[in-house]
């Protein structure tokens, strides 16, 4: 018996110090396991944020600080290459600090000499342990923060080598290893499908924005009176959209004005609003009656004969009253014009809106008046000028105000840009505009003239 225990307890030894070997290689495996699925967690979320930037600049500056998040790296760039493909014309740095940049303030970005310019000519991953130790290496600018490591891999777009990203100098003091090569190729791979994917929608984009302001007119000579139209695409989700101004002269001599937002930002609100305007335009021509009278008819025609959306839209008449002008219009649904006075005084003309258009032809919408003087600003425009998620819908219709008034002396064409430029609202509807303007003198002045 006693030799038996003997015997049994160097070999029970030898036993459970093998296991723990083999729980410890264990532990090693599932502690790579951990690391690995976190890294493939992390690369899988560097993607979306990547793919949810919708500009060129955000995403190329995105590309860079995910990489940086992923290997733990202090510095990143991106250098694009020229059409030519044999240097840089764009290079976005991320990680250098206020100082940094201040010591290479005047020295140009890089347009790839060295290191970085191996890289462009030998498009495969490159890791460098000592950055001037390499063949090619060509030392740094004066006041440029010291780099000794390099982690670096081309992006490519439909097979074109679109640009190269370069990482230095781990966090944690470490060269780069394997894992990070292998997670920065995978980001390289997926950043070039994200720009593809921005660059295809800025070329949709441009030609949804032409072809929106091709369906808006060109405002025609209106005098005496001055006149004066912008209109801007909403920057998501579609540069699509429906709002629309209009103005022309009607055979009895007065001024019609039109602004309208038909619901929803795609082809189908371009076109539905494309179609409410031409229907308008003939039936102001065709018809001698009040605004409200209008809508009510464009109302009627829109339900028997289309399947547009929901509209508002405001209708105004600028017609002769006494020695001066007034303001005759109706609205269905749309948010009331801004009235500016020769004294640059500013006020909206809060009125019964009455209902949209398409919702309920059979209820009546009424008529409004109010006098022009001479040298009066009426501005009629889309309510994406004022909406802001941040804050209410009278702080935004004050703050237009404010704007007016501080502006209200620029020529027409001005303003109504400097409006769109500075307007409280997101930019996230399409805007539409126009500002029309009573002449400076009374319309006997005006006729004695003519």
């Amino acid at each position: 018996m006693t030799r038996g225990s003997g015997e049994e307890g160097p070999r029970g030894r030898d036993l459970l110090g093998r296991l723990d070997v083999e729980l410890g290689r264990i532990d090693e495996q599932l502690r790579a396991l951990a690391a690995a699925k976190g890294r493939i967690q992390g690369l899988l979320d560097a993607v979306v944020a990547i793919t949810r930037e919708m500009e060129l600049p955000a995403v190329l500056h995105r590309i860079v600080t995910t990489a940086m998040d992923l290997v733990g790296a202090r510095y990143g760039a991106l250098g694009v290459l020229a059409d030519s493909g044999d240097h840089l014309a764009q290079f976005i740095v991320a990680g250098m600090t206020e100082e940094e940049r201040t010591a290479l303030a005047g020295v140009d970005f890089p347009s790839g000499l060295g290191v970085l310019g191996y890289l462009i000519h030998h498009p495969e991953p490159l890791r460098v342990d000592d950055i001037s130790s390499h063949p090619a290496s060509t030392g740094f600018p004066p006041g440029h923060p010291p780099m000794h490591t390099l982690l670096g891999v081309a992006i490519s777009v439909r097979g074109e080598i679109y640009g190269d990203l370069y990482l230095s100098e781990r966090t944690d003091g470490q060269p780069f290893d394997v894992h990070d090569e292998r997670i920065l190729v995978a980001l390289a791979s997926a950043a070039g499908i994200a720009i593809d994917n921005v660059r295809l929608f800025e070329q949709v984009r441009a030609g949804s924005e032409q072809f929106q302001r091709l369906l808006l007119p060109t405002l025609p000579d209106l005098r005496p009176y001055e006149a004066a139209a912008t209109y801007r695409p909403a920057a998501e989700p579609s540069p699509l959209g429906g709002d629309w101004y209009d103005a022309f002269l009607l055979p009895d001599g007065a001024v019609a004005v039109v602004i309208g937002d038909v619901v929803g930002h795609d082809l189908h609100a371009a076109a539905a609003m494309s179609s409410t305007r031409n229907m308008l335009r003939a039936l102001l021509f065709d018809l001698r009656t009040p605004p409200s009278a209008v809508l009510a008819h464009l109302d009627h025609t829109l339900q028997a004969i289309t399947d547009n959306p929901i509209a508002t839209a405001s209708l105004a008449r600028i017609e002769p009253a006494g020695g001066a002008w007034r303001l005759h219009w109706s609205s269905a649904g749309h948010v009331p014009p801004l009235l500016i006075t020769p004294d640059q005084r500013a006020r909206y003309l809060f009125a019964e809106p009455g209902l949209p258009l398409n919702v309920d032809s059979g209820q009546h919408r009424p008529d409004h008046t109010h006098p022009l003087p001479p040298d009066a600003t009426v501005v009629f425009f889309t309510d994406g000028l004022v909406e802001h998620p941040g804050r209410s819908l009278d702080e935004g219709l004050d703050e237009l105000v404010e704007l007016a008034t501080a502006h209200a002396a620029l020529p027409l064409p001005d303003f109504v840009r400097t409006l769109a430029d500075h307007c409280p609202g997101d930019g996230h509807d399409d805007i539409a505009i126009l500002a029309l303007r009573t002449p400076q003198r009374t319309i006997a002045s005006v006729m004695n003239q003519v």
